[in-house]
């Protein structure tokens, strides 16, 4: 469902972005409905973005906190909002839910499953990315593949290892120096990333556990090769509906605004 006509749409989807779900979503809404416009929303933390359907008005950067998210829903008249941040987002889920409530605009969130561990796994499980540069420089590690973003580097830099650290955008300069960076983007295959353990003589994997099939390859090449991965938790997460499939959401906005999903 979507419109190219934003200002004649009876409803107003804003969508706040930085997941493969966000993507999928607004593409599984754009079908062409005048009634509904579909506005995407990016923090704007990661550079490289893949273009959104034609239609689509797209926004980059922060609302202000909550009571700019509330004032923002206000003038834009915005009728529900689905976060589809991604998993690893601490702040804006719990200002989407206050800021929702306060303006009493429909929020759901789609959350997609975390990863749990199967036999031949060797995972270490912590909260923190704190926790995760504790337990490398503890494990005494040689060749480290970080898989956890560019945001976050900068912990592992007093770490007694060589890291390769893989990502969308690069990293700023001297935040992990003499780290190997591989800019690359999801989805990836268990062959590739068999390949990029081999190639880099990996011995260790830090991944957050931000759960789909995009990423995963990584862990089934893990257990493939016997490697350990530190695994971090997801932040906590406020309370409100959620579901776990694009489709779900698509199936959502058809309950609370009528027309086909």
């Amino acid at each position: 469902m979507g419109g190219p006509d934003s200002g004649c749409a009876r409803v107003r989807l804003l969508v706040l972005g930085g997941s493969t779900e966000a993507t999928e979503l607004v593409r599984a809404l754009n079908a062409p409905v005048a009634e509904v416009a579909v506005i995407l929303s990016y923090a704007g933390r990661t550079k490289t973005r893949l273009p959104p359907p034609p239609g689509v008005e797209v926004r980059v950067g922060g609302f202000g906190g909550i009571n700019g998210l509330e004032d923002y829903l206000r003038f834009n008249a915005i009728s529900a909002v689905i976060d589809a941040t991604h998993p690893f987002a601490a702040r804006m889920p719990f200002n989407a839910t206050e800021a929702c409530h306060a303006v009493d605009v429909p929020l759901v969130r789609v959350v997609r499953k975390t990863w749990v561990p199967e036999p031949g796994d060797r995972w270490i499980h912590v909260a923190t990315v704190d926790e995760a540069a504790q337990a490398v420089q503890g494990l005494s590690a040689q060749r480290v593949l970080l898989t956890i973003g560019r945001q976050e580097l900068r912990a592992f830099a007093q770490c007694d290892a060589n890291f390769v650290a893989r990502s969308i955008d690069l990293p700023e300069p001297g935040v992990l120096p003499g780290a190997t960076i591989l800019l690359a983007r999801a989805p990836f295959t268990v062959d590739g990333e068999l390949d990029v353990l081999r190639d880099h003589h990996i011995d260790l994997i830090v991944s957050k556990n931000a759960g789909g099939s995009a990423t995963s390859a990584k862990l089934v090449a893990a257990r493939h090769l016997g490697i350990q991965v530190v695994m971090i938790a997801r932040p906590a997460a406020p309370p409100g509906e959620t579901v776990e499939l694009v489709e779900d959401a698509v199936a959502w906005v058809a309950r609370n605004f009528g027309g086909e999903a």
